[in-house]
């Protein structure tokens, strides 16, 4: 028998019982133990409805029971709309045989004690729906005294109910909040578009919803880029949907910037390809639809369509999809930028370099560029290789101090100047103080290395190197026996001082030979360990003797690049090889080739 302090005692412990639980079924035991324990009272019946008057849970339990009998399947009940509170708990007196079957389904249950009158208290939960607290007594039963204690055990439950809600909520937002961190870090982790967008879907399913798929927004309406989903087979239809479907497609073009997540259910997916229990809308559940815009920086750059096929309780809300859609758009965003830059920088330095090098009878000639700053500023680097008057070939490489506008603006004058000169007949040393002088005129403020080589045949079959160079790298000769050799070269930056004189160093190349011209990002490669690539250099290329030009030229950039744990510098070669044809094989001064042309 439970009296009044004891009842009081039972209500704190179902308190306490409801910090720790999850669910208000938790606490069943700990509501009906105390009230089975009332004078009277022989058996309580809880039931759980939907806002629509469907059972979802009936629970009962006798006072002579050892287990509750326990109803879990939803069960459609229109008639029961007539006990649905409107807002305060209702407690309803009456005889077990008078209830109606039709709103009462506790009555099978509470008949069990013949005779017994029911005390009942019909509740709201929360705005999703509501619950009934049912006690069969019998004449000995205080059934005021059982109504009030039904009143303050509803009066608990409520306020428990809405504390698990609420830790539920909170657990949630925490949740929320550590999924949109990791995925900030992992869509901000590249910027290559593609692989942004593939990282989008992956961290979205299963966290956020069962399938995604992620679309580009092109001038031409939404571009499908990826997709994924927890089934294999539901993943593929979800993929020909994103290319194909035109209800989906239709749907996407609809949207702007101002949108919020758009939620989408039963009759609003007719005709899509989520309708029906087809491959990418089956499930057990009702398929649930939602497209968040995405939109960075003033514009739309996409949209996201989740797929859901789980409990509606399990469905994420407006403002987290608004929140994770903000993210991925400017995710997004980062990456096209990045992407237009990188074209533009690329194009820019295509601009910068020649297009292709000469192809002069008797010589190999290659060359390779390597980027080495990651945030894709231009570089300085430069090179080409000039046929001359003379019958003669003038490389020259040359390296800007820094990068940026201005780098790309003193590559292009330092590169068309010494190519002009060059064309013209100057010979290196001239060439290479006229562009000091035009670099002072200019008001430059960054200086510049160059070297300039002219490769002349002589009739011994041999080349004679005449070299001049601004503080530039000595360019190394490959022998055709492997032994490396420097040639000879030395002189005073370019850009610093207003008059400034070149020597010429001269050497020579036999057949087979290979004449290599880099800038520092070759040589200046590191390794972990402070090791610079230079050291290496000459052993390295010992080892491609044999090589044709643009072996020599791809491998040793390559090789820098695998090389370096650190540097940033671009790296820049042109080679050279020598095959031995003199100008008696038939090798004529350009003058010569351009009279026999016009002839023609």
């Amino acid at each position: 028998m439970v009296d009044d302090d004891t009842w009081s005692g039972a209500l704190h412990q179902l308190w306490q019982a409801a910090s720790r639980a999850e669910e208000v079924a938790a606490l069943a035991d700990d509501v009906y133990a105390p009230l089975l324990a009332t004078p009277g009272v022989h058996l309580v019946v809880g039931t759980r409805w939907d806002e629509d008057a469907t059972l979802r849970y009936m629970r009962a339990l006798g006072a002579d029971g050892d287990a509750p009998v326990i109803i879990a399947t939803a069960r459609s009940m229109p008639g029961a709309a007539v006990r649905e509170p409107d807002g305060e708990p209702v407690v309803t007196q009456a005889s077990a045989d008078e209830l109606d079957d039709a709103a009462w389904p506790e009555a099978e249950f509470l008949r069990q004690s013949p005779g017994a009158s029911v005390v009942a208290c019909t509740f709201r939960l929360d705005r999703r729906g509501w619950a009934g607290l049912s006690v069969a007594v019998d004449a000995s039963a205080d059934t005021e005294g059982v109504a009030r204690r039904l009143a303050q055990a509803v009066d608990v439950i409520v306020a428990c109910h809405t504390g698990i809600l609420q830790r539920g909520r909170e657990a949630r937002r925490g949740a929320d909040d550590a999924l949109l961190a990791e995925a900030s870090l992992q869509m901000d982790s590249s910027l290559d578009v593609e692989d942004t967008l593939r990282r989008v879907a992956r961290i979205a399913v299963p966290a956020v919803a069962d399938g995604c798929l992620v679309h580009l927004l092109r001038k031409d309406g939404p571009e499908f880029v990826a997709a994924t989903h927890v089934a294999v087979q539901q993943q593929r239809a979800l993929e020909e949907a994103g290319r194909d479907d035109p209800w989906l497609a239709a749907l996407l073009a609809q949207r702007d910037d101002g949108d919020q997540a758009l939620f989408l259910t039963g009759a609003a997916l007719d005709g899509s390809p989520f309708a029906g229990p087809g491959p990418a809308g089956g499930g057990r559940h009702p398929t649930v639809v939602s497209v968040s815009t995405l939109h960075a920086r003033g514009r739309v750059v996409g949209s996201i369509t989740f797929v859901y096929q789980r409990p509606e309780d399990r469905l994420p809300d407006s403002a987290f999809l608004d929140s994770l859609a903000t993210r991925a758009a400017l995710a997004i965003d980062n990456a096209l930028l990045y992407e237009l830059r990188r074209h533009a920088v690329l194009s820019l330095q295509e601009h910068l370099l020649p297009s292709r090098l000469p192809a002069v009878k008797g010589w190999d000639l290659s060359a390779s560029y390597e980027v080495g700053d990651p945030m894709l500023d231009v570089g300085g680097d430069f090179y080409d290789a000039v046929p001359r008057p003379d019958g003669s070939i003038a490389l020259l490489i040359g390296d800007v101090c820094g990068r940026g506008a201005e780098a790309a603006a003193l590559t292009g004058l330092a590169r068309h100047t010494l190519r002009t000169l060059l064309e013209e007949g100057t010979d290196p040393g001239t060439a290479l103080s006229r562009l000091n002088r035009a670099l002072r005129q200019e008001g430059a403020s960054r200086f510049l290395t160059a070297v300039v080589v002219t490769m002349t045949p002589r009739t011994d079959g041999t080349v004679l190197l005449t070299t001049c160079s601004a503080g530039h790298p000595r360019p190394l000769v490959l022998r055709a026996d492997g032994s490396i050799g420097e040639v000879v070269s030395g002189g005073l930056l370019l850009g610093i001082l207003d008059d400034v004189s070149y020597d010429s160093h001269e050497d020579c190349l036999a057949p087979g030979d290979t004449l290599v011209l880099f800038t520092d990002g070759l040589t200046e490669s590191r390794e972990a360990d402070g090791t610079y690539f230079e050291s290496v250099l000459p052993g390295r290329l010992s080892a491609l003797r044999g090589s044709d030009a643009a072996h020599v030229a791809e491998s040793l950039a390559r090789q820098a690049r695998t090389f370096r744990a650190s540097g940033q510098d671009d790296i820049a070669l042109l080679v050279a090889r020598w095959n031995g044809v003199t100008p008696s094989d038939g090798l004529l001064p350009l003058e010569t080739l351009l009279e026999q042309a016009a002839l023609r």
